[in-house]
């Protein structure tokens, strides 16, 4: 940088009311916060596969929360709570998760939407033990120091729109395995009792809808069902 020009943006700095750090409110999650699309006509850049800044739900969030805050969008397709997949590296949220708050720290907020994938039959894990990886997920967050002034961990757990059981016979049908339906009915009573275990916040994200091809990601509708009801409750969280 010229030494003219540094000069400038100092003095620019300090004759100007600096605005407070906006509040950072990070969404980790899988597919359904990657955005993925798993109908080409139901996205605006269909070949992409992936619902664009004006359809995620993250997005939309974003928008709604207005310029006073800073949502993340922490999504990975495939991404595991506590399970490291067999087939594919890097997967397992809680060996991601200190990196990714300490990258936007201070965090104001943590959504956290997972178990999904963590129903895939390779993983043999019921739903019960999905919900002692999300519970071990939430007590390594709390133990993170990325809390800003207030250190105290701020989390709200989201329970997934449960998979179809129609999903067993469609293209992902046999990756996903048998059983996943089920286990994903499950979740959102035992998201809430560890959440409420926890003292973390919870949010039941049934009745999204979801696609009729995989049945299990969500539409561009699902995706504004999923950013309304946050944008309702969000607010009172921080």
């Amino acid at each position: 940088m010229l030494p003219s020009l540094s000069c400038a943006i100092l003095n620019t700095h300090y004759e100007k009311d600096v605005e407070p750090m906006k509040p950072h409110i990070i969404c980790l999650g899988d597919s359904n916060t990657h955005g993925y699309c798993a109908d080409p006509a139901d996205c605006a850049d269909g070949n992409l596969l992936r619902f664009n800044e004006e359809e995620r739900w993250t997005q939309l969030l974003q928008k709604a929360l207005g310029a006073n805050v800073l949502v993340f969008e922490e999504g990975l397709s495939g991404r595991t709570t506590v399970f490291s997949d067999p087939l594919y590296e890097g997967l397992s949220a809680l060996d991601y998760l200190y990196p990714c708050l300490k990258s936007h720290e201070p965090v104001a907020l943590l959504i956290i939407m997972l178990g999904t994938n963590d129903t895939k039959e390779r993983f043999g894990a019921s739903a019960a033990c999905i919900d002692l990886g999300m519970q071990r997920l939430i007590r390594k967050a709390m133990t993170v120091d990325c809390w800003g002034h207030c250190k105290k961990p701020n989390i709200l757990v989201v329970a997934p729109p449960p998979i179809d059981d129609r999903m067993e016979n469609s293209s992902v049908g046999s990756t996903m395995g048998r059983g996943c339906g089920e286990k994903s009915r499950q979740l959102p009573s035992l998201y809430a009792a560890s959440a409420k275990l926890l003292g973390v916040h919870f949010l039941d994200a049934a009745g999204c809808e979801f696609n009729q091809i995989d049945y299990m990601h969500l539409t561009r509708r699902g995706h504004a069902q999923l950013a309304h009801r946050l944008t309702e409750f969000v607010p009172h969280l921080l």
